[in-house]
């Protein structure tokens, strides 16, 4: 099962939010193989946010870009070892079928670190300098090693301490007690009285006697012990083997490991799994463990999947999209979608609003439109094609618009179209800036790069109060972008006509169809669609 995102252009408009809410409903509808996401690549507008929240509808979240990210390749499994489980534990993971380079080690439910057979391996040839190691025992764990059974328990339940075998004579065990001072060691000997009885004195931290299969014959004191004895029923060689396995896994463990966050990009974890000295990296999301990787996992970069919706051009798409794997595109503007290496699923029509498409593919698979979603789908057109007034209405518009207003339990289309958009900012109020990105393309045209950003409202009495601020942040805008020119257009759904504010181009200017009010203000009667009225008539102007 796939996870794909549906998704709009940047600077989403009405249009664009609802094409993405309606479509994935539908998708995840007619193909339950497959996972859909709305998501939006922009910040909501004014009139859609409250748009949405007047409908009670969740909009899609915020997704910065489609890059992949090291989540797409991070693994889990049901392999794990316990920071107090025996390094044998470990070693017979790795013993297994599993292809896995590391091991996660977990504190009940809580990640503690990643092992792998580099740690292990440390751990075999560890000499500290040539002296005899010393190791950290937890008692608890010699009967998960060594078969057998304790004689008495002990005091302490963990220690640290060397190992001492004791297979030599006596006189020649003792010296060697004698030099192991400040550091006595667990012994491992067989049924010897001799050696116990020195242990025993010199309270070393535990014994381990070796193939005791059925009691210890040695007559000792054991009550004046206080360490642990452990009867092991294997030879000594293969009880000392085994002993040192019985060393907790945490003591292997790597102190403040590097750690990815899930939403690292691909490339950048792998370049520093890489450069690290690790075999695998943990990855967590905030602060909560989410799984690892190994280098195995980056030797193929998977590709997110996507829908485009509301446009078609990689450069109006998300972050990322060039990367990404486009599945479908549904869309009613012009057609410059880049190459694909796949064929893919394209319905481009020329209707007044995307929803409409959509509304059409409802239709074709038989699906349900509920008076919730058929009140998204109606604000999606009925904001794109401002009311059924714009030239870029079509009949298909008109009748879709009709059966979503029985379907969605709305009485008026004008008091439903008014009341959305009456919610839109006041631009006299609003930050300019953010106002002129809200809805803002770029075309390259004719050795041209200029932007258009348009913003509906309810009157254009009060233009004056804001058109030079708006000229003076236009302007910032084109150099920010590196235009050659940029526009703003202000459209009054109400009395159907707009106001273009743009930066100066002179040898443009004086060719537009426009009356010119004021310096860088035009009056554009009956100019509702810039896609439908004003780029072609900029198109023109630029030819001539």
């Amino acid at each position: 099962m796939a996870e794909i995102f549906v998704c709009g252009h940047r600077n989403p408009d009405m249009d664009s939010i609802c094409a993405a809410h309606s479509y994935a409903f539908l998708k995840n509808k007619v193909d339950p193989n497959n996972t859909y996401y709305p998501v939006r690549c922009g910040n909501l507008n004014d009139t859609t946010k409250a748009q949405f929240d007047r409908l009670g509808v969740t909009p899609p979240p915020f997704i910065k870009d489609v890059r992949t990210k090291v989540l797409s390749v991070t693994r889990n499994t049901e392999s794990v070892v316990q920071v107090g489980d025996p390094v044998y534990n470990l070693v017979s993971f790795y013993g297994s079928s599993s292809k896995s380079s590391v091991v996660p080690v977990m504190e009940g439910e809580q990640y503690r670190g990643l092992l792998s057979v580099d740690e292990v391996s440390s751990f075999f040839l560890k000499e500290n300098g040539g002296e005899r190691p010393i190791y950290h025992f937890v008692v608890d764990n010699f009967p998960k090693v060594l078969k057998g059974s304790f004689l008495k328990r002990g005091e302490k339940a963990t220690f640290d301490a060397p190992i001492m075998v004791g297979a030599m004579r006596y006189v020649i065990f003792c010296k060697h007690m004698e030099a192991l001072e400040g550091r006595p060691p667990i012994l491992v000997v067989g049924d010897r009285e001799d050696h116990i009885r020195k242990a025993i004195e010199l309270q070393i931290p535990a014994i381990v006697l070796t193939g005791i299969e059925d009691h210890v014959t040695s007559n000792v004191d054991w009550d004046s012990y206080q360490g642990p004895v452990y009867l092991s029923a294997l030879d000594t060689a293969e009880t000392l083997r085994l002993l040192r396995l019985s060393v907790p896994v945490k003591e292997l463990m790597v102190q403040d490991p590097i750690r990815l966050e899930d939403d690292c990009l691909f490339d950048v974890a792998r370049d520093i799994l890489a450069e690290s000295e690790y075999r695998g990296l943990p990855v967590f999301k905030g602060g909560k463990y989410t799984g690892f990787v190994t280098r195995r996992c980056f030797l193929e970069r998977p590709k997110t999947k996507v829908i485009m919706v509301d446009h078609n051009e990689t450069e109006q798409g998300v972050s990322g999209i060039d990367e990404a794997e486009v599945l479908e595109i549904i869309d009613h503007h012009r057609l410059g979608a880049a190459k694909t290496r796949n064929p893919i699923f394209i319905y481009c029509e020329p209707l007044g609003s995307t929803c409409t498409i959509i509304y059409k593919l409802y239709i074709r698979y038989n699906i349900e439109i509920s008076p919730e979603m058929a009140r998204v789908l109606l604000s999606g057109i009925v904001s794109d094609t401002v009311m059924l007034k714009s030239p870029t209405t079509t009949f298909e518009d008109y009748t879709a618009v009709q059966d979503l207003l029985v379907l969605g339990d709305v009485e008026d289309m004008r008091t439903f179209g008014e009341t959305m958009f009456s919610s839109g900012a006041s631009l006299a109020k609003e930050d300019p800036r953010k106002m002129l990105e809200a809805d803002f393309k770029v075309y390259r045209e004719l050795g041209v790069t200029f932007g258009i950003g348009q913003c509906e409202v309810t009157t254009l009495s009060d233009i004056d109060e804001y058109k030079d601020t708006y000229l003076s942040e236009l302007e910032l805008l084109k150099m920010a972008q590196g235009l050659d020119w940029a526009m703003f257009l202000i459209t009054d759904v109400v009395k159907e006509n707009s106001i273009l504010l743009m930066t100066s181009l002179p040898i443009t200017e004086r060719k537009l169809a426009y009356e010119k009010l004021g310096e860088g203000k035009y009056f554009l009667p009956g100019v509702l669609s810039r896609k439908k009225q004003l780029l072609p008539e900029i198109l023109r102007v630029l030819e001539e």
